[in-house]
């Protein structure tokens, strides 16, 4: 699903190449609310991720423009250093799609959003694996009904589970489960 996809109904959304051309189609159409600007990480030669410059820029040019970073990974340092660079929030591609909405929605209000789980209790964001398996127990499976829904051994669920109850700083699965759902890590 593409974000034109997703705000379509809700927000009227123009896509741009780069910076240079979305201030261009700002200046050409109007101002805009929000800019949704992509960062991709910046293969070999360090330097942080593609698309602060963009931001940088956006921030410049627009000053009262809520930008919303959208990341590769949930990792707090490409956070923090997208807010730094002017953006208004932070989201991970591979989060959910509500938590991209939370994020625009926030910067068009002109409020700071970090995705919940760049900002987890330890600064590192649940892996794919153990959120799915914190959904299936959101969903009223058990271990062993995550274990044969993911095609798992139940050891394997167990492993994961004690992982994420670890990241989150939870006392049980069901705390890890109430953490999951209101940072909006599971649905």
């Amino acid at each position: 699903m593409g974000i034109r996809g997703l705000l379509g109904d809700r927000y009227e959304v123009e896509e741009a190449p780069d910076s240079k051309a979305a201030i261009e189609l700002m200046t050409a159409l109007g101002d805009f609310d929000v800019a949704v600007v992509e960062l991709r990480s910046q293969g070999g030669n360090g330097g942080g991720p593609v698309g602060i410059r963009a931001i940088r820029a956006l921030a410049r040019a627009r000053p009262r423009l809520g930008i919303v970073a959208h990341g590769t990974r949930p990792e707090r340092r490409t956070a923090s250093e997208a807010i730094e660079a002017g953006a208004t929030a932070y989201v991970a591609k591979c989060s959910p799609a509500k938590a991209l909405l939370a994020a625009i929605d926030a910067a068009a209000e002109a409020q700071e959003f970090v995705d919940p789980a760049a900002k987890d209790a330890n600064g590192r964001a649940l892996t794919r694996r153990q959120r799915e398996i914190l959904q299936l127990y959101a969903d009223g499976l058990s271990t062993g009904g995550a274990a044969e829904r993911l095609g798992l051994s139940t050891e394997t669920v167990r492993t994961h589970t004690k992982a994420a109850l670890s990241r989150l700083e939870a006392h049980d699965r069901a705390h890890a489960v109430a953490i999951g759902l209101r940072s909006n890590m599971i649905e």
